[in-house]
Parts: C-alpha cells; sequence; structure tokens
C-alpha cells in the first residue's frame, strides 16, 4: 500500500483564481478540489470543478474553508457526484454542487461563471442557497450568511405548507420522530419509512393524516407494512415511492412524489396509487364525515 501519494504532496502549482474579495472573505474558483490547500481558510468560499464525491471532499476537509461549491458530475452511479455533499455536512462545512450539464468539469471559471445549482447540503440550504441558484450568486450567499449550528447533531426541517379552514395543517418534516404533540391534527409528510417501528411512532402521534416513504417496498414489503397497522388504528396514511423522491427528503417527495401506497381510509378520503405526495396531502387535509 501506498502510504504517501506525490501529487499530495506538491501544492506550488494550484492556480487560485480570487473572484471576489470583501471584508467577510473570499470566493476562490479553481479547476480541481486538490488546489483547496494552505493559502484557504474558514474565510474562503471555494469553487473547485471536482466532482463532489466523497473523495474530493476528504481532500478538502483538512483546510476547513468557509464553504464549497463544486461540480456534481452529473451525479453518477450510486450519487457518487454528490456523496460528499453530506460528508461535508457531517463536519460542519456548507456545500452545493451545480448541473453537470451546466458548467464544465476541471475548469473552475466556467463553473463560477455558468453553473447552476443542482444540490445542497442542509448548512448552505440554511445559508440561502437553493437549486436553481447561479453558483456566482449561492457563493456570495455563502460568503455573507451564517449557516447556524454547524455541530453534529440533528437538523430540524420542518414547514407548515397549506391550512383548512378548520385549522389543520400539512406539515412537511424529513421525520416522523419530528413531529409535535400538536401534530394529532395535522397531516405529516415525512419521508421515513413506513414499516413496523415507523408505524409505532405514527401512532405515538396520531395524526389527521400521514405520507412517509415506501423505502423500496423491501423484502415482504416490510417498507409499508406500517400501512396495516395503522389502519388497525383508524390513521389514514399513504406511501411515496422511493424511486420519485429520496428517502429522508420530506420536502422533495412533497414536491416530487408520487404515491406508491395507501390503506383503505386514506382511499376513502380519495387518495390513489400515481397522484402526486402534494395532491394526495390535500386529499388526507380533507376533513372526516362522521
Amino acid at each position: 500500500m501506498v502510504e504517501e501519494a506525490p501529487l499530495l504532496n506538491e501544492e506550488s502549482d494550484h492556480p487560485h483564481d480570487v473572484v471576489f474579495n470583501s471584508p467577510e472573505g473570499r470566493i476562490v474558483a479553481m479547476d480541481s478540489a486538490r488546489y483547496v490547500d494552505g493559502r484557504n481558510s474558514n474565510r474562503d468560499v471555494v469553487v473547485p470543478s471536482s466532482y463532489l464525491g466523497v473523495l474530493p471532499a476528504r481532500l478538502m476537509a483538512p483546510h476547513r474553508p468557509r464553504a464549497v461549491i463544486a461540480h456534481d458530475g452529473c451525479i453518477g452511479k450510486d450519487g457518487a457526484g454528490i456523496a460528499g455533499l453530506w460528508y461535508l455536512e457531517a463536519i460542519g462545512i456548507p456545500a452545493a454542487a451545480a448541473a453537470g450539464m451546466s458548467a464544465e468539469l476541471g475548469n473552475g471559471m466556467d463553473l463560477y461563471e455558468t453553473g447552476i445549482i443542482s444540490r445542497v447540503n442542509i448548512l448552505a440550504e440554511r445559508a440561502g442557497v437553493e437549486e436553481g441558484m447561479s453558483v456566482a450568486e449561492s457563493a456570495k450567499i455563502l460568503l455573507e450568511n451564517d449557516p447556524g449550528d454547524i455541530s453534529a447533531g440533528t437538523k430540524i426541517r420542518r414547514e407548515s405548507v397549506a391550512i383548512s379552514d378548520t385549522g389543520r395543517e400539512i406539515i412537511v418534516t424529513d421525520s416522523i420522530v419530528f413531529a409535535l404533540p400538536e401534530d394529532n391534527k395535522n397531516v405529516l409528510v415525512t419521508a421515513g419509512h413506513t414499516g413496523r417501528s415507523g408505524a409505532k411512532f405514527l401512532l405515538e402521534v396520531s395524526p389527521h393524516g400521514f405520507i412517509c416513504s415506501d423505502g423500496g417496498m423491501s423484502k415482504n414489503n416490510a417498507g409499508i407494512a406500517g400501512l396495516e397497522t395503522t389502519q388497525e388504528h383508524g390513521l389514514a396514511g399513504a406511501c411515496c415511492d422511493a424511486w420519485s423522491a429520496p428517502v429522508g427528503d420530506a420536502f422533495k417527495a412533497f414536491e416530487e412524489g408520487t404515491i406508491s401506497a395507501c390503506n383503505d381510509i386514506a382511499a376513502e378520503r380519495g387518495v390513489e396509487i400515481g397522484m402526486t405526495v402534494r395532491e394526495a396531502a390535500f386529499k388526507l387535509l380533507e376533513e372526516v364525515n362522521e
């Protein structure tokens, strides 16, 4: 096994393009994640045109830049082109990736000038970066805004996206374990699986209705086993197809997901397999005729 790679030791030829400099810090574009080095610090938003996989993230992490925007490598098999987003999130670094067809790999200035954000980690999201923004705009946002708590731990996302005339809400949050006691009157769109452990948490909250992920169904349809359990206790529930929206991301489920399964109580409210999660959530919001 090679303990030291020569190209990891040489830092004499790492071109940096400082594209913005202010009292808050700098935005620095470069062609490779390897070019993030000792000249960079927690005042720099670095824009390297490497794919944002785990390996490039590991190369950048020791230098602790303020934030990272890289290339998504067109995502690729197993999501490898963006896997570094969550590696960096776990160690407290906001990060985003630009769409592969919006910018050239290996060309930092092209990434900065033409790149469009395709994915963000939760720290970049909290700082204000959104999918569809330009890299240049996003880099400035990351330079000027505080992402909040960057320590390891649970980062809870929760949003009320609709409210009925009777005060019931559609609450979007990434896991049923983030539910609050008052959610017993609400419809919850979450993104954990709907297996037997998920059902246990759902019964503790007892929401007016719920949509969780189907977990890819899994062996013996275990990913949706909780639909039967919750029906036995009078809860209306449905599942989001894990191939239509990523498990663990309720916001994408609400915006992009489709229904793969539901229990009879949800079906009585108008939920159907194949409809969008958004539409199903509004069906579940409707009042129950006693």
